[in-house]
């Protein structure tokens, strides 16, 4: 773990009540939440599509937490721009989605936001070496992008151990995202994961968000 990196749970609003929003981020931020993913899918990378620079201004306006900006997007150095201005403070793209990697990573950075890869299941954790002098975070995706109600894959950590040195030498933040709740929290803790994505773990009828947060991020502080 990096000696001076907090751990964080990033609230995923996609599982928010979208007529609720404002109030929502609102109970997690009281809470002491920090960081907010945005899911941004474009219906041709993956088959769903959620939202754009739009909603991510208007998230802007309702909080002062960073916003990561998870593009599940192709050709998203089309858009690197409008996300940025509109506020987000992180973008993570898919290497296969970048003409240039290291020219989109490049991009970010020089446009004001963080930088980060996002590896999928189905890939290497070895795909984002050649960048790590260019990164700010990596994102692990523990279930399949694009998809909803799967199931945690733990086996996507078999490479972190690894690969851990490599990722502290350069500062990276490490984030895992996908199935992430009360019971497979226990799965990734130890790994020397810095921030974990949860959405309907956050967002449901159980408590209040913010309420959720909590139980979270108390049981990944405690590690």
């Amino acid at each position: 773990m990096h000696p001076n990196r907090l751990i964080q749970i990033s609230p995923s609003v996609l599982s928010a009540d979208f007529s609720r929003l404002g109030e929502q981020i609102k109970s997690i931020e009281e809470c002491g939440g920090e960081v907010l993913h945005l899911d941004v899918m474009d219906g041709h990378y993956v088959p769903n599509l959620t939202f754009g620079p739009i909603l991510v201004k208007a998230i802007r306006k309702m909080t002062n937490m960073v916003l990561e900006a998870h593009l599940m997007i192709s050709n998203p150095d089309h858009y690197l721009e409008n996300f940025i201005n509109a506020g987000a403070d992180i973008v993570l793209v898919h290497p296969s989605t970048c003409e240039s990697v290291e020219d989109t990573l490049k991009k970010i950075r020089s446009l004001g936001a963080k930088a980060g890869l996002v590896v999928n299941p189905d890939e290497k954790l070895s795909l984002v070496e050649p960048y790590l002098g260019l990164m700010d975070q990596l994102l692990i995706m523990s279930v399949v992008p694009g998809f909803g109600g799967q199931s945690f894959m733990p086996e996507v950590l078999n490479d972190l151990p690894g690969f851990r040195q490599a990722l502290d030498d350069h500062g990276i933040l490490v984030e895992i995202d996908g199935g992430i709740n009360k019971a497979t929290m226990g799965a990734v803790l130890g790994m020397g994961i810095h921030r974990f994505v949860a959405g309907s773990a956050v967002f449901n009828k159980e408590a209040t968000p913010g309420e959720n947060f909590n139980v979270l991020q108390t049981l990944a502080v405690a590690g």
